[in-house]
């Protein structure tokens, strides 16, 4: 049986990515950091990651794209998931009850200003969101709430003290589904692609790209630079771009190829 890689343990917004989009009967593995998830997923070619890739608020994790490019990683689908902040902590609590406050930096920082109103209240950081929920939880600690969602409250038993306390409401990560190898046979079902592309040092080349996409129908979602460590003052390029027809894609594929310094699929893959 093939190994499902998540970022966190149990009851993480990983977890519950894995969770909708394979289901609840999955052999998953917890992993501490993305390093770690990334070793499972090229363990073996049947092994699968999932990796947050983007938040709507803070942005890229560009660290992510690097590991994902220098492993030669494939991405093959991608999932959209509301992030919605939940205070917890054992029953029979109040916020006045809560000294300390602990959760995942990002977890922390986008809900910050509901805890301007508690200024009783220590924010602590923490690896995870579900793990500090979980040692509340085992530990039957009092006085200490976490940052986690719903889902975590129930898996472990805790109290939601309130619900939804990020600042922007809207909040949404997007994870990409990554293995070590890209599916074959998958064509006829593919709407979105994964670029990575270096230009030529020349003015304008940028605009010129762009322009042939718009040429070959194709519509660019995303595009993230990221400096070459070894060329100073040179940038990479992480592209997504969606289209209606596949032939489109090839066509284009096939013009980049000629014009780029460098042109690497990352992945290929269905989105509804």
């Amino acid at each position: 049986m093939s190994k499902i890689a998540i970022q966190g343990i149990k009851g993480s917004y990983h977890h519950q990515v894995a969770v909708d989009y394979f289901g609840d009967k999955i052999n998953y593995v917890e992993c501490l950091n993305f390093d770690r998830l990334v070793e499972i997923v090229c363990e073996n070619n049947k092994n699968i990651g999932i990796m947050a890739i983007e938040n709507s608020i803070a942005g890229s994790i560009i660290s992510n794209y690097a590991l994902i490019d220098n492993n030669n990683l494939s991405i093959t689908g991608e999932y959209s998931l509301k992030i919605d902040h939940c205070l917890m902590a054992l029953p029979n609590q109040n916020h006045m009850d809560i000294k300390e406050v602990h959760s995942h930096p990002m977890a922390l920082l986008q809900c910050k200003k509901y805890f301007e109103k508690y200024n009783h209240i220590k924010l602590v950081e923490a690896n995870d969101t579900a793990e500090i929920a979980k040692k509340i939880s085992e530990e039957s600690i009092y006085n200490i709430a976490a940052i986690a969602s719903s889902y975590s409250a129930d898996l472990f038993n805790l109290d939601i003290l309130d619900s939804s306390i990020q600042t922007i409401k809207n909040n949404i990560t997007r994870f990409v589904i990554i293995r070590k190898k890209i599916l074959n046979g998958i064509t006829k079902k593919v709407n979105k692609a994964s670029l990575k592309i270096i230009l030529d040092d020349k003015r304008g080349s940028l605009a010129e790209i762009l322009n042939i996409m718009n040429d070959h129908k194709i519509n660019l979602t995303k595009i993230q630079s990221l400096p070459l460590i070894e060329t100073p003052g040179k940038y990479s390029f992480f592209i997504d771009i969606t289209f209606n027809n596949y032939s489109n894609y090839g066509d284009l594929k096939r013009v980049l190829i000629k014009l780029v310094s460098e042109f690497k699929v990352l992945g290929k893959y269905f989105i509804k």
